[in-house]
């Protein structure tokens, strides 16, 4: 007769089927418990959804405003659908952007809009940048000039050298001499014009150097625009590094002193630059003239200069 161990068979199968029927309790009893606290649930109550969800007017009576009033993802009851799109945050550490998964977030868009903002001027700062330097290279400066050669007798000489897009003279305070700016349509003759350095054009030998500094383009829409108006630059006279504490009178009073009778004159400054500029026109041509001689002469306690007008003195218009 075989004898059973305490530690055999029979005695493994005893206590399986005891744990057996205490966990089938203790399942039931969870299950009870969760039964339980569904009931005390209310059925008719709405399904949550974010505040970001706007909700629709109750008191909307139209289909169409029912319509209009329901948002994506948003049944018209104002409970969530069940397509509605779950959110997840999607954080990109290299964008540095948190999004939905349907990809909408003001925020990165804003960046993406200022980013795009500043590389577009980035570039147009770099065209400028090209742009000036490449009219300095075109550039070349004119020293000692007889004071009585105008802007088309040098014109007249540096077309020699290739087509001159500017020519601009200037009236030194510190010499009865000029200089002047003369730009070319490309870089090969302003090369050539600096061999004209040692010519002579009227009483004086020219010096001719490498630019460092552009011609400050005029404004097209102040450039004489007729022939009277061109009749007027012809009259007109450009004065700057003038004294804030002289007035219009007091230029206009200096110049009728010592070169002819003023016909119009624009006084114009501002409070970043420490002097005003002035547009006199006179009433003779030959005034004009006289008044480039002006230059280097004290008016205030500054030495102004004087160099003939591209730009003719309009009228006022009245208000």
């Amino acid at each position: 007769m075989v004898q059973v161990a305490p530690g055999g068979v029979g005695s493994g199968d005893h206590q399986f089927n005891h744990h057996s029927v205490r966990g089938s309790a203790d399942l039931q009893k969870d299950v009870d418990d969760l039964v339980d606290i569904l009931s005390k649930l209310n059925p008719s109550a709405k399904e949550f959804f974010p505040s970001s969800y706007s909700l629709p007017n109750e008191n909307t009576t139209t289909a169409a405003a029912t319509s209009v009033s329901v948002t994506a993802g948003q049944r018209s009851n104002g409970a969530l659908s069940a397509d509605a799109p779950v959110f997840v945050s999607n954080y990109d550490a290299n964008n540095q952007r948190d999004s939905s998964s349907d990809g909408s977030s003001n925020g990165y868009h804003r960046r993406r809009r200022n980013n795009q903002n500043q590389g577009r001027r980035r570039i147009n700062d770099k065209v400028r940048r090209y742009q000036r330097e490449d009219r300095i290279r075109r550039t070349v400066y004119v020293a000692e000039i007889d004071q009585h050669i105008t802007e088309e007798d040098l014109v007249a000489m540096f077309a020699a050298c290739g087509p001159v897009v500017d020519c601009r003279a200037c009236g030194d305070p510190n010499s009865v001499l000029r200089f002047a700016f003369v730009e070319f349509s490309n870089e090969q003759d302003a090369r050539k014009a600096l061999n004209l350095s040692g010519v002579f054009l009227g009483y004086y030998p020219l010096k001719v150097l490498p630019s460092k500094t552009a011609i400050l383009p005029v404004n097209p829409q102040y450039l004489p625009q007729t022939e009277d108006e061109k009749e007027m630059c012809v009259r007109t006279i450009y004065c700057t590094n003038i004294d804030k504490k002289i007035s219009q009178e007091q230029v206009k009073s200096f110049f009728e002193s010592t070169c002819g009778k003023v016909l119009r004159l624009r006084l114009l400054g501002d409070h970043l630059h420490s002097t005003h500029i002035a547009f006199v026109e006179f009433v003779q041509a030959e005034s004009a003239v006289q008044a480039l001689g002006c230059s280097g002469a004290i008016l205030g306690n500054f030495p102004i200069r004087v160099s003939p007008s591209k730009t003719p003195v309009r009228k006022e218009k009245s208000q």
